[in-house]
């Protein structure tokens, strides 16, 4: 038990640690095929250590919400990760306290809570972008759902661990039509989800166009920093989800010793890597879409999502 709860802990640094690297990674790969010198891989940290040492102001026409807001940002994809494989192929001590809808649900709670804090203020501008990501997210929640039925339909469980297991066991499953199908879909929501591009632009800071950025606009000093690492890890937790559960378990622990688990950290951060450079081909190659352009690109991630799940349960038909 006390070793199940040392690896968890483990897993929550390791996202803690890591998440702004893999923020900072991809912005320095997008520089680098741009032809462009960019920022250091490491600029997120020294973001967030600035922005902790600077002063945080708070108006006195906001509510506890905004208040409150960079806390769950920050904590909720920490509730996550210790319900999904990060390091280990085999359950820790917490991971049948919630399957991969109550991970969703821990998400979407603290992007709601981002969006209520951005009216919170009043600022025409935080309604404006938060209004533009209730409509992302009232249009990913479906895709969410669609996707964890398939899951749950091919490998009969949501456990993220038991999921992972499927896969590796089953070589049909995992290179089945519906699988495939599945990965697209995920794929398509982590772009949306994170705020990439096509759906955003996470380097654009222009009020009228930000979507994603906007939710933490009128934040400053320690409640900007918690909202910037909370959205770094989100990501970084949505990509273990899909690298580890979905696509390739490979690299992550079997054995129990610690030796197994630290070596498990530079093989997840090599496949993560790999995975950053899919993103930065994506997003150099498609240009953002315009706002009304993005019910498209989420209502083509529902339908391949509902095709997986038709293929799932009539594989014959």
């Amino acid at each position: 038990m006390i070793e199940a709860i040392g690896y968890n802990l483990l897993q929550v640094l390791f996202v803690l640690l890591f998440a702004p690297l893999y923020a900072g990674v991809l912005v320095r790969l997008k520089e680098m095929v741009q032809s462009k010198r960019g920022p250091s891989v490491v600029q997120p940290y020294r973001d967030i250590w600035k922005l902790f040492h600077k002063d945080q102001i708070v108006s006195d026409q906001t509510t506890w919400i905004f208040r409150v807001t960079p806390y769950l940002v920050f904590v909720m994809p920490i509730f996550v990760t210790i319900l999904i494989p990060v390091l280990t192929d085999y359950p820790l001590v917490f991971a049948f306290m919630g399957d991969m809808l109550a991970g969703g649900f821990f998400l979407g709670l603290a992007g709601f809570f981002a969006a209520l804090a951005a009216v919170d203020t009043g600022n025409p501008y935080g309604p404006m972008g938060a209004s533009r990501t209730r409509m992302v997210g009232f249009l990913a929640e479906p895709v969410f759902m669609i996707v964890f039925f398939t899951v749950s339909f091919v490998s009969q469980s949501t456990i993220p661990y038991i999921v992972q297991q499927k896969w590796v066991a089953n070589a049909a499953a995992f290179f089945s039509p519906a699988h495939v199908l599945l990965l697209i879909a995920f794929l398509m929501l982590i772009l949306a989800e994170g705020g990439r591009i096509p759906v955003d632009n996470p380097s654009g800071h222009f009020e009228l166009a930000m979507i994603d950025e906007s939710k933490g606009l009128e934040f400053s000093g320690r409640g900007a920093a918690l909202m910037k690492w909370g959205g770094e890890m989100k990501f970084l937790v949505l990509t273990c989800i899909f690298l580890n559960v979905l696509v390739a378990p490979w690299g992550l622990a079997h054995g129990h010793a610690v030796t197994n688990v630290l070596t498990a950290v530079p093989q997840i951060l090599f496949k993560i890597l790999l995975f950053s450079l899919v993103l930065v081909v994506i997003e150099t190659s498609l240009a953002k879409l315009r706002l009304f352009r993005i019910s498209e690109f989420l209502g083509a991630a529902f339908i391949i999502s509902v095709a997986a799940m038709v293929t799932s349960i009539f594989p014959g038909g």
